[in-house]
């Protein structure tokens, strides 16, 4: 693995979750793998889970991590080539990167939608960027329009479920698991980001029937959901369930907007009774009693708590792919 910001950057998903539960088992298994290497955390918005797991998954490996916060902590950077810097911007970002490449080992990147031009937020000017000027493997903390350390999160959990609930059931292709991925109301406009990468990952991994559902009006790109069934009724979508994913996520078409904020989207008990006792699967933070209910969240079913914590995992099995690659 080169680099890793998409699940195009990935040969064979079931050998990056296999690898990751392996480090659950054993986090310091590969303690020298990242010895004299450090890698760097660059933060262009806020972030908990990520930036967290991601410390501790390098620190695992032995790797050395440095968190810088751009916005608060360093120049505002300039991304546009041929940019005249007569505005705000101070430093650009192709002086900048290649110090960078020099400094560290690994750089990853965290990035942001703006939400108000798509053309601009899905050309991935930011991170590509760091790519093109770095020299050294960059790794997606989530940019403009994907979120890949969360989607492969989000396949460890899933088959760790299923490998301790019932594995001999999923082994007949007739007897996929059922994932759906519902829409939930916000109180404000989400990026497509974590709804896009589950998509393109679910779809990538093909070991099950998916489903997307959401109101009208609020498709994702058929570049990310292709290969899955698209539904507007909830109810419908979530029929025999095995896996439901609560997400919000903005409009696509009509750029970044709030169509509708109908509570009838809210994920409670008495939808989920139509559901196989699904499992119950949110990125966090999460938003109680407006995308998903307290009984839902506090209950059985959900799995939240260790999805979030198999954020480590994840990335400690990228971290771990990267440095073997660049050995």
């Amino acid at each position: 693995m080169k680099q890793f910001i998409s699940v195009n950057d990935v040969r064979k998903i079931d050998t990056l979750i296999l690898s990751a539960l392996a480090y659950k088992a054993n986090p310091f298994s590969d303690r020298s793998l990242g010895a004299n290497k450090r890698i760097g955390c660059l933060f262009l918005n806020p972030s908990m889970r990520t930036r967290l797991s991601t410390q501790i998954a390098a620190q695992n490996l032995g790797m050395e991590c440095i968190v810088f916060n751009v916005g608060q902590e360093g120049w505002a950077l300039e991304f546009e080539d041929e940019a005249i810097m007569s505005g705000n911007t101070v430093e650009h970002v192709r002086d900048a990167a290649p110090i960078l490449g020099n400094y560290f080992d690994i750089l990853a990147i965290r990035t942001f939608p703006s939400l108000k031009n798509r053309e601009d937020d899905y050309s991935e000017l930011y991170i590509k960027q760091f790519i093109k000027y770095a020299g050294i493997p960059v790794v997606s903390l989530e940019s403009a329009t994907l979120h890949p350390l969360q989607s492969l999160t989000d396949i460890i959990t899933i088959t760790e479920e299923i490998q301790n609930s019932n594995p001999d059931r999923y082994r007949d292709k007739n007897q996929r698991p059922k994932i759906v991925l519902t829409w939930a109301p916000h109180v404000k406009p989400l990026p497509q980001c974590v709804a896009n990468s589950f998509a393109q990952w679910v779809n990538a991994w093909g070991r099950c029937d998916f489903v997307i559902t959401h109101p009208e009006d609020y498709e994702l790109s058929d570049e990310f959901t292709n290969g899955a069934t698209i539904l507007h009724n909830q109810e419908e979508a979530l029929k025999d369930a095995d896996f439901v994913y609560v997400k919000n996520w903005s409009t696509y078409n009509d750029y970044g907007k709030i169509y509708t904020n109908d509570p009838k989207w809210q994920l409670k008990k008495k939808r989920w009774a139509v559901t196989n006792n699904a499992k119950v699967m949110h990125c966090l933070p999460v938003r109680r009693n407006v995308e998903l209910s307290d009984e839902i969240l506090d209950g059985e079913m959900s799995i939240v708590t260790q999805q979030a914590s198999n954020r480590v995992w994840a990335a400690q099995a990228v971290l771990a792919e990267i440095l073997r690659r660049n050995a």
